[in-house]
C-alpha cells in the first residue's frame, strides 16, 4: 500500500485516492516511481495567480510553500496595500479601506510564512524570531519530502 502527500493539506493518503478526505482536494494521478511526489494542486506560481492561490488556503498552515509562491504574495500583497492607501490619500478619506485590507490578509500572510517554513523544515514558530525567521524564507528549501510534506518544487 503505497501512500502520497496532499499538497493542500500535507497529510499522508493513499495514492488511490481520487481526493482527500482531510480536505477534499483533488488528487494528481501519479506514474511509476512518482508516488512521494503526487500532489493535489499542481497549479504553477505565477505572477497573475499567486495571490488567489494563497488565498485559496486562507487558513492552511500544514504543508510547504515556495520561496517563489511567499515572496510574490508578499510583493502583491504589498502592492495593493500602497495603491489602496495611494488612493485614500488623494481622496483625503481616513484609512478605513486599507485598514479592512490588512486585516483580511492577516492570517493568509501567517499561514503562507508557516509554510514557508515548513518548506525549510522548520516550524512556524520561527515566525516570533524577527531576524532568523527572515533568514530562513531567503534560504532555499529542503530537497525532496520532509517531515511537513512533499517537496513543491516536484509538483510545479
Amino acid at each position: 500500500m503505497s501512500m502520497v502527500f496532499c499538497r493542500g493539506c500535507a497529510k499522508q493518503i493513499h495514492e488511490s485516492a481520487v481526493s482527500c478526505p482531510g480536505c477534499g482536494a483533488t488528487q494528481v494521478a501519479s506514474g511509476a516511481g512518482l508516488a512521494s511526489s503526487a500532489v493535489a494542486n499542481d497549479t504553477p506560481i505565477t505572477f497573475g495567480n499567486v495571490f488567489f492561490e494563497v488565498m485559496k488556503k486562507y487558513a492552511t498552515f500544514k504543508g510547504r510553500a515556495r520561496r517563489k509562491e511567499y515572496w510574490l504574495f508578499v510583493l502583491i500583497s504589498t502592492l495593493i496595500l500602497f495603491a489602496l492607501a495611494y488612493v485614500e490619500a488623494m481622496v483625503g478619506s481616513p484609512q478605513v479601506i486599507s485598514g479592512l485590507y490588512n486585516l483580511a490578509v492577516f492570517i493568509p500572510t501567517i499561514a503562507v510564512g508557516v509554510r514557508r517554513l515548513h518548506d525549510n523544515d522548520h516550524s512556524g514558530w520561527w515566525m516570533l524570531v524577527p531576524i532568523v525567521n527572515l533568514i530562513f524564507m531567503i534560504q532555499d528549501g529542503t530537497r525532496g519530502d520532509n517531515r511537513f510534506g512533499p517537496d513543491p518544487k516536484t509538483g510545479a
